[in-house]
């Protein structure tokens, strides 16, 4: 585990600093409005939220691949476009090349970039073990459980040995048992590594059991509407979900996101009311 001073991690000089950002899509649909977030170096930190609530957007303002309407964004104090080295960025679907063998969908980014051969294959090679698929480097994508497909994405995103990932719910096709075994590998190569995370689910375990921090998004449009810690010790392992901790931090999360969604329903009714 990234070991982050007692203080709060938000008091921390930002690694990646959101500052009253708004996403105006053209055609004129507000995605989100005035969000500020900073997260310090090392940490964990989940976007959790209903549907609609611009997390994934929200991710890919920081990654760079949209630019925001209003607001700023830096990460480790360049522009998203500018700091791209620093960042990976790891989708939902794992999206491997189908005619491409696990070893060659690894190392298809140093190939882009034209690494030399040796270099490419020692570097697949210790990606490859560090996910546990030195096993399977010559099998084809369709050859691959999903969980396989889905460290293979992962090895492919840390080859280029990134500070930063940006993971927008890349477990979430996944059944329960390899949900939670990939959620516990990720956290070995979180501590491991030391990266900084922004990651995206809709699932409050899933956030409680991974973060350091939950920021917990309303929709229509998309705002922060809580901040909570997650104090639960590390390291985290299987025998953590079993705590009472654990327990009563899900419930306290469930119950913040009930709240924002009861109030969203609450703001539609009164705004059809309105209209008639």
């Amino acid at each position: 585990m990234v070991d982050i001073p007692e203080e709060a991690a938000g008091a921390l000089k930002p690694e990646i600093a959101i500052a009253g950002v708004t996403k105006q899509f053209r055609a004129g649909s507000l995605a989100l409005q005035d969000v500020s977030v900073g997260i310090a170096k090392g940490e964990f930190v989940t976007l959790l939220g209903p549907s609609g609530c611009g997390k994934s957007t929200l991710l890919r303002l920081v990654s760079g691949l949209t630019l925001a309407s209003s607001g700023e964004i830096t990460v480790n104090g360049m522009t998203p476009a500018n700091a791209r080295e620093l960042m990976s960025f790891i989708f939902q679907d794992a999206t491997l090349l189908p005619w491409r063998t696990v070893e060659e969908n690894v190392g298809l980014g140093m190939e882009l970039e034209h690494a030399a051969r040796a270099v490419r294959r020692d570097k697949v090679t210790r990606m490859l073990e560090l996910v546990g698929l030195s096993h399977v480097a010559l099998r084809y994508p369709r050859q691959l459980s999903g969980g396989m497909k889905m460290r293979v994405s992962i090895a492919r995103a840390l080859v280029s040995r990134p500070r930063i990932l940006l993971m927008d719910e890349p477990f979430a096709a996944l059944d329960e048992m390899s949900r939670d075994r990939l959620n516990e590998e990720l956290l070995r190569l979180y501590a491991e590594h030391q990266w900084t995370v922004m990651f995206v689910t809709h699932s409050v375990a899933e956030a409680v059991f991974l973060s350091t921090r939950i920021v917990i998004l309303a929709s229509h449009p998309g705002r922060v509407a809580h901040v909570v810690p997650v104090e639960l010790p590390w390291p985290r392992t299987a025998e953590t979900r079993l705590t009472a901790a654990y327990e009563e931090c899900v419930a306290n999360v469930s119950r913040l996101l009930r709240g924002v969604q009861a109030a969203q329903a609450t703001e539609a009714m009164r705004s059809d009311e309105e209209r008639q």
